[in-house]
């Protein structure tokens, strides 16, 4: 028994470390507003975080989403809703840096202390010039169907003189 025990630990070890390393992408919080007020601990907000498209220049992502307070969040122990919705927009010239893979992740965030996430992934509808980005949640066991999407279609950009 004792020797099924050691090395099931250590891959659960090794995949919350993963998890863990993983952290979310570069994203700067915009702002968050309460929604539920909490005698102990934060109350519960809705948080917009923007971000930029990593190997895309000229895109920008404003994504948001539920943040649980009270005890449980103010220790990292709760599990936010995969509730989250996503805005992206051309705000300069588009540069297409390297070599896009399909549904590639640009945007990650752990949702509970392990192994539920929010992720964007983006898309290119090349015949449409369009880039699309994909908001969802996953769970190691049961994924939710919430999702949210936004299109950017590449537009010539005026030179700034």
């Amino acid at each position: 028994m004792r020797s099924v025990v050691l090395p099931l630990l250590g891959l659960c070890g090794l995949a919350v470390v993963g998890v863990l390393s993983a952290g979310p992408a570069a994203a700067e919080e915009v702002g968050c507003v309460s929604t539920t007020f909490k005698l102990v601990g934060p109350n519960n907000k809705i948080c917009v975080d923007s971000f930029r498209d990593p190997k895309i220049d000229g895109v920008v992502c404003h994504v948001s989403r539920a943040k649980t307070g009270g005890i449980k969040g103010a220790i990292g122990l709760a599990e936010d809703t995969s509730d989250a919705s996503i805005a992206c927009r051309q705000v300069g010239p588009v540069t297409i840096k390297s070599k896009l893979k399909e549904g590639e992740d640009v945007f990650r965030e752990s949702r509970s202390w392990l192994f539920k996430r929010l992720q964007v992934v983006r898309f290119f509808d090349e015949p449409n010039n369009t880039l699309i980005y994909l908001s969802y949640s996953d769970e190691l066991i049961d994924g939710s169907p919430k999702n949210a999407i936004s299109t950017v279609p590449i537009m010539p950009w005026p030179d700034a003189k």
